[in-house]
């Protein structure tokens, strides 16, 4: 049924090449496939690319509850200039991410690029954390959202039971498992629709804000600066959570592999996605305070929802689908490329041999996807989700800017690398600040948290050195890990 991977790491002298045993060669060093060679296959076009970015990053959040940007913030133009200059900075940092996706041709996203940079171990703590804690987190939260809103149409008038809301959201959880599973194409076929579907969603916001605003309803604009004075820690704060809102502009260079000409369709689909990005989210904000104030804005659970509501009538109905829509879109590209980093890791001998094996006749990398299951419906049924997700976020940016800092580092220890696309200096230089900036902030703020999360993080570095480096493990111990 399966066949071990046989697609290895990058041949250009890097830290990466010939570390494990029975590695060939990668796909791009120029030599022959054996016969019978199983691979995952290049069927992420440049459009599927796009979906896979769009796709990811819009997930509940512009839909239901933007109010934390405002809430640190103090008022509607201020607000406006974070959510403008949050896309700028992910801008910076998915262009970051196209320079290492066409110099490092190798999927895994994050993992590859701090092996490449710092070496095993580091790589082997993300890894770590991303398998256990965040991947699992973060896909049962947004899957919770799913089944929130899949259901909200039948329960207008009373409050949806939780138990409903776990059930139906198991099903979804399932449902994009077993479609990860089961043919990269059809994955990322839906993956199109659903961003089809997003960016519907967020035009039946903005075209009724424009036609509000040609209306003259620009009352909330008036003063814009003024109200609530932000505090000094309110700023960065809400920078935090517009960095988070725009995360995911990442994801496609988890399956860089499986990209038809990467040294081109990498950067024009992070250019392309994250531009549409960027302006459809201000362009939503602008659209909400056309219609509701600062106030109401903040005490509403759901902001698109209640927009719908006083513009649309009976159409409103179907906003909740849309957000759901979105969900399982955000759902499906977390799995789609989160699971290529299990398969990478596991390539390189950091995880149970069996995450690198690809079946036969689907290509697809089904058990790292399929145990992603288990430990998802853990997080679903268990637990305060939203906490252990405070807790792990800081992780990820920690992450994030170790691998721009990682960028800049390879530009003086490996000059000579090949570099297709090349960012200037000062945009690694000021991602990576803000990244540590922002992890720096919240050790300061919220110690206890954060104090937790990375405690559950510096777990990776006894367990690399149980896993990995030790040698004279027992017998039963090297069968339990696949070796």
């Amino acid at each position: 049924m399966f066949r071990k991977a046989a697609v290895p790491t990058v041949s250009n002298g890097s830290y990466l090449q010939g570390q494990a045993n029975g590695k060939l060669s990668s796909m791009d060093s120029g030599q022959p496939a054996r016969e019978g060679k199983v691979v995952l296959k290049k069927k992420v076009t440049l459009l599927r690319g796009i979906s896979i970015i769009i796709g990811t990053i819009i997930g509940a959040g512009i839909f239901i509850s933007p109010k934390g940007i405002l809430k640190n913030t103090g008022s509607v133009g201020m607000s406006l200039t974070v959510w403008t200059v949050c896309g700028i900075l992910s801008l910076f940092g998915a262009l970051c991410y196209a320079e290492l996706g066409t110099c490092i041709k190798k999927s895994g996203g994050h993992y590859t690029y701090i092996l490449e940079a710092f070496g095993p171990l580091p790589a082997f703590v993300r890894v770590w954390v991303e398998l256990l804690i965040i991947r699992p987190a973060a896909t049962a939260v947004i899957s919770l959202a799913f089944g929130r809103y899949i259901l909200e149409p039948f329960f207008m008038q009373c409050e949806i039971p939780e138990l409903a809301i776990k059930l139906i959201t198991a099903v979804g959880i399932t449902l994009v498992m077993v479609l990860n599973s089961t043919s990269v194409s059809w994955s990322a076929r839906i993956q199109m629709f659903l961003t089809f579907c997003k960016l519907v969603a967020i035009l039946i916001i903005i075209v009724p804000g424009v036609i509000q605003l040609i209306k003259g309803e620009t009352q909330h604009f008036k003063n814009a600066f003024a109200g609530n004075d932000a505090s000094i820690m309110g700023l960065p704060l809400a920078f935090y959570s517009g960095m988070y809102a725009y995360s995911g502009w990442f994801y496609l260079n988890f399956v860089t592999e499986e990209v038809e000409n990467p040294e081109k369709n990498i950067p024009l689909a992070i250019c392309i996605s994250m531009i549409i990005v960027t302006v459809g989210y201000v362009l939503t904000n602008v659209a909400y305070f056309t219609t509701i104030s600062a106030g109401e804005l903040l005490l509403s659970k759901a902001v698109a929802v209640t927009f719908a509501e006083r513009l649309m009538g009976d159409f409103s109905l179907a906003v909740p689908v849309f957000v759901a829509l979105s969900c399982f879109g955000s759902m499906n590209g977390g799995i789609f490329a989160v699971s290529r980093m299990f398969f990478v890791a596991s390539r390189e001998g950091h995880l149970p041999e069996i995450l690198s094996m690809i079946h036969v006749r689907k290509h697809t990398p089904l058990p790292a996807v399929i145990v992603l299951h288990p430990l998802t419906m853990i997080m679903l049924f268990t637990g305060d989700l939203y906490s252990l997700l405070n807790f792990l976020s800081f992780a990820r940016w920690l992450f994030i800017g170790l691998v721009v800092a990682g960028l800049i580092y390879l530009r003086y220890k490996r000059p000579d690398m090949p570099r297709p696309f090349k960012v200037p200096l000062f945009i690694p230089a000021l991602f990576s600040f803000t990244c540590l900036f922002m992890v720096a902030l919240s050790l300061y703020s919220d110690p206890v948290n954060t104090g937790i999360g990375f405690a559950i993080t510096l777990t990776g570095i006894p367990a690399y050195y149980l896993f990995i480096v030790w040698d004279n493990k027992p017998k039963w111990f090297r069968k339990l890990l696949g070796k």
